[in-house]
């Protein structure tokens, strides 16, 4: 009897109205359902940066050198820290007992910034004359009790950004590299920028409503489950708005959780394939303890490597994401371990509580 073959895997870059499969919506019919005026909104700029607090700045500080971040100002209670990015600052450290201070957005306008001061739940305008870069800031809290912070005013950067070199890589039937040999040093994977944070919540439709209704966030990804008959949204990977211009597939993200509300983890960009096991690596030896990782996933097809911070926060290192804009479809799918990833470890059961 013949042995039936065996069909090999196989990987392809196709068009998103492609990729997303046969369960899709246009934006502009996604907002119109909501009844959102996509005018209306308060519009963001940019994810800019993280904040938490540590209890132990000094423990912290030596796990973000290590996991690719530069301090570029410190004081006895506060440290920011810097990507090789244009942004002046990527996370923000501030000591005390374990706690999430919210992600921060940058305002495209001033009147955007002045439209988020004047929001029920805002608090005071406080200046940021003494971190990088300056500007104001005001924080909102979310129907969670979640912080969401808005900045405005930034000087600008005079970074020059110098990315690494692109890897020549040899294909099978593709042979580009000749007599080129590839070498790599040792160290962490340099952080270029923050790419995305998420938020797990027991209070998802509003939660949903209130990002979506109040800022330029769109889902990108609307992942279900089937409860009687019917599909339940359980959660959003979204990204800003920004029209033609091409944002990252998710800079935001909620996703159920019925035990407790919490923060997820926040995500930095990285070069390449190979910096990100180069970091990986690096963090393995210095003896700090990986999540999950290093993998695909299917959902912003992005190489992850997710790992525990010296605090007990998740913190990601990701590379080769994909990219969306205002023409790109929002995709339905079905919430389940085949979502998650298409090579890597089995998810850990720490990673989805």
């Amino acid at each position: 009897m013949a042995t039936p073959a065996i069909k090999p895997n196989h990987g392809a870059t196709v068009p998103d109205v492609v990729a997303v499969g046969d369960a899709q919506e246009s934006q502009t019919s996604w907002l119109n359902k909501q009844n959102i005026n996509p005018e209306a909104r308060i519009h963001l700029a940019k994810l800019s940066h993280m904040r938490y607090q540590h209890p132990d700045l000094d423990e912290i500080s030596g796990f973000m050198l290590d996991f690719g971040m530069q301090i570029v100002k410190q004081t006895e209670n506060e440290v920011w820290y810097r990507g090789y990015g244009p942004d002046h600052y990527v996370y923000y450290a501030r000591k005390g007992p374990k706690q999430f201070l919210g992600g921060v957005f940058e305002a495209q306008t001033q009147e955007d910034f002045d439209r988020v001061t004047k929001l029920p739940t805002a608090g005071l305008v406080q200046d940021l004359s003494d971190a990088p870069g300056g500007g104001s800031s005001v924080t909102i809290t979310d129907p969670e009790g979640y912080p969401c912070n808005i900045i405005f005013g930034q000087k600008p950067t005079d970074v020059q950004v110098s990315h690494q070199e692109k890897i020549v890589l040899n294909y099978a039937g593709e042979k580009s590299r000749r007599r080129e040999f590839n070498r790599f040093e040792h160290g962490p994977a340099a952080v270029h920028k923050l790419g995305h944070f998420g938020l797990c919540t027991q209070k998802f439709d509003a939660q949903l409503e209130f990002y979506t209704s109040t800022f330029n966030i769109v889902p990108t990804d609307l992942l279900y489950i089937e409860k009687d008959g019917e599909k339940m949204i359980v959660t959003m990977f979204a990204h800003l708005d920004l029209g033609e211009t091409h944002v990252d597939h998710h800079s935001f993200f909620l996703s159920t959780n019925p035990g407790s509300a919490h923060v997820h983890h926040c995500s930095f960009e990285v070069h390449d394939f190979d910096t990100q096991q180069l970091g990986h690596q690096w963090l393995a030896k210095k003896g700090y303890k990986s999540v999950w990782g290093v993998g695909r996933h299917v959902l912003g097809s992005q190489i992850f490597d997710y790992w525990w911070d010296t605090t007990g926060n998740i913190v990601e290192h990701y590379a080769d994401g994909d990219l969306v804009n205002k023409e790109s479809p929002i995709g339905y799918v079905h919430a389940g371990s085949e979502s998650l990833a298409v090579w890597g470890p089995e998810v850990p059961a720490a990673f989805l509580g």
